[in-house]
């Protein structure tokens, strides 16, 4: 079994067993036939991945890997709003008739703000602290501006990164964990990522934002010189939906398969050089039959 097979395993089982049930509140999202959508929840769900020791992709079912990858892209790449720039129809339900998601995600990314350095973007501006201030504490993006809320199709769910970076040579014993420390024999410094959640909807999001993240964190890596670490996922509200409970069940009484091995075109060294190909996973063996039809609530 796959680190990240028994991680949704034993996070879906306490959300069904421990959780709290939100039916009979008021609630925003409805489904397609107008029907309140209630969830069962949990809150201040954390997860962690040791991306030194393998890709955490789920193997219960599959994850579109490069569909997943573009859309990272089109927020961290291309910092775009527009769902035209966008591979995929994950975002048709919240574009407007000219294909925009109003003040959000990408947008958010693409303003520039003023440092003592310049004018840099938020992705610029990690790119530049990994470089000239690796061991800063203040590396981070947040897309969650109040000041636009009004104008965003859709309030960002995944809002924030922060990154920290460990020097292996300086490990003390065993107070840090096998992922901050690297791995075994490479000197390189060490990125690890805190990926902040407001919301996710378990079953739809998080096999595919936990492997657009780990992309996003091999990619910050390898331009900057670096070997990946760990990468934390905090999700404030984690909820699986009443009508997603019986496809949860049969998920997760899947026997799940090793994990497959992460490919990374090793020659891009320049972050907005990478393409959606130059992402794939390797001897990729999947539990069963992927999920259709899946309902979602808007």
């Amino acid at each position: 079994m796959s680190a990240a097979d028994r991680i949704f395993i034993d996070m879906c089982r306490d959300i069904l067993d421990n959780g709290t049930s939100t039916e009979g509140e008021k609630v925003r999202p409805k489904w397609p036939d107008g029907t309140s959508a209630y969830t069962i929840k949990k809150f201040g769900v954390v997860n962690r991945y040791n991306l030194t020791e393998e890709f955490p992709a789920l193997t219960l079912r599959k994850t579109p890997i490069k569909s997943a990858t573009d859309e990272l892209l089109w927020i961290w790449q291309k910092k775009s709003n527009n769902i035209r720039d966008l591979q995929s129809g994950v975002w048709d339900e919240w574009a407007d008739e000219e294909g925009s998601i109003g003040k959000a995600y990408g947008y958010q990314m693409s303003v520039k703000h003023a440092y003592k350095e310049g004018m840099f973007d938020q992705v610029d501006r990690v790119l530049y602290d990994l470089k000239n201030n690796p061991f800063s504490r203040r590396i981070m993006t947040n897309i969650y501006v109040h000041a636009d809320l009004s104008e965003m199709h859709l309030y960002p769910c995944a809002y924030s990164m922060t990154f920290n970076v460990t020097d292996p040579k300086k490990m003390r014993g065993r107070g840090m964990r096998g992922g901050q420390a690297g791995k075994e024999g490479d000197d390189r410094l060490v990125l690890n990522a805190i990926l902040n959640q407001r919301s996710q909807d378990i079953l739809a999001a998080n096999a595919w934002n936990v492997c657009q993240y780990a992309v996003l964190v091999h990619m910050i890596a390898q331009v900057s010189g670096m070997q990946v670490g760990e990468f934390v996922h905090v999700i404030a509200d984690a909820h699986i939906y009443d009508r997603h409970v019986p496809l949860i069940e049969e998920l997760i009484a899947r026997t799940p398969c090793h994990a497959p091995d992460f490919f990374l075109n090793p020659d891009v060294t320049d972050f907005y050089a990478f393409a959606r190909d130059d992402v794939r996973l390797d001897n990729y063996d999947v539990a069963g039959e992927q999920l259709k039809e899946i309902p979602i609530a808007v």
